[in-house]
């Protein structure tokens, strides 16, 4: 028996706030994976402790007493950059150690089980989701996505999601009502210019909490080689720069190379399409 599940992860969050006192989310999943795999062969499963976390809560919920699988996790998500590592790592290790144990859960029991661990970003959830971050309560999905393109940029160091957190959630409400503004462009099936505008708009008001560096002169410069906003992660150091579909990749790439040489703060990651967020699940006997 080999299980394994797959999740994206992420290029921060296309918005982030807090409304009538709720923390929220709106998801970036882009083409980077951390996958759980379960199998019946022999050995010692070694996990990070928050998947560790994730495991035994699994099996608390579904009323199991032992797991005698091996369970493992490989994942190509950078750490502590605000690009939903955990996040991917605990939902997949909830999928799979569920599906060992022949069951399916849905996404709203993942999301409510990743939350007990962490604060989670709702990247297992299909299409764009919309979610209550701290209760893992999926509000809203939004799809299709549109093929965008994404330019992941760093500026550079980590941060700790769960203390940042801690110390900003308080004080987040006072500074993110153009982010809970920005959901009402999203109202309907959104497009590539309404995603490029809510992130910005979501991605400035988040300046006095996590700033990133020049960000208004950054964007600026982007819209100017014809980038439809920039996105932030709003508890991590990446920012990703929206392109419209039709935009060739390669011309997104020489965009960057020129655009990181005016702000040597961002280095390039990748160049990426946005996608729906999953929880791939493959099985065999």
């Amino acid at each position: 028996m080999v299980i394994r599940v797959r999740v994206p992860g992420s290029c921060g969050e296309l918005v982030q706030g807090v409304c009538h006192g709720t923390p929220f989310l709106l998801t970036c999943p882009v083409p980077i994976f951390s996958t759980a795999v379960v199998s019946d062969e022999p050995g010692f499963s070694r996990l990070p402790p928050k998947a560790a976390q994730a495991v035994n809560l699994t099996l608390s919920y579904l009323h199991c007493s032992s797991f005698p699988y091996h369970l493992q996790l490989v994942s190509s998500i950078p750490r502590g950059k605000g690009m939903a590592s955990s996040s991917a790592d605990v939902a997949a290790v909830i999928q799979a150690v569920a599906c060992a144990c022949g069951r399916t859960l849905s996404e709203q029991d993942v999301g409510h089980l990743a939350a007990r661990v962490d604060p989670t970003d709702g990247v297992f959830a299909r299409g764009l989701s919309l979610i209550q971050y701290r209760r893992g309560n999926i509000i809203r999905s939004y799809g299709p996505v549109p093929p965008m393109n994404v330019a992941i940029l760093d500026t550079g160091g980590t941060v700790d999601t769960q203390t940042f957190h801690h110390q900003w959630d308080k004080t987040m409400p006072y500074h993110t009502a153009p982010a809970v503004a920005a959901l009402s462009l999203l109202d309907k099936e959104p497009t590539e210019e309404q995603i490029g505008e809510a992130a910005t708009m979501s991605a400035l008001a988040h300046q006095n909490i996590l700033p990133k560096p020049a960000l208004p002169q950054l964007i600026q410069a982007c819209r100017e080689m014809g980038a439809l906003g920039v996105n932030a992660a709003h508890s991590g150091t990446v920012c990703g720069v929206l392109f419209p579909s039709f935009m060739p990749v390669s011309e997104v790439k020489q965009c960057m190379t020129e655009l990181t040489a005016r702000f040597p703060d961002y280095t390039l990651l990748d160049v990426v399409p946005l996608i729906s967020g999953t929880m791939d699940i493959e099985k065999e006997e």
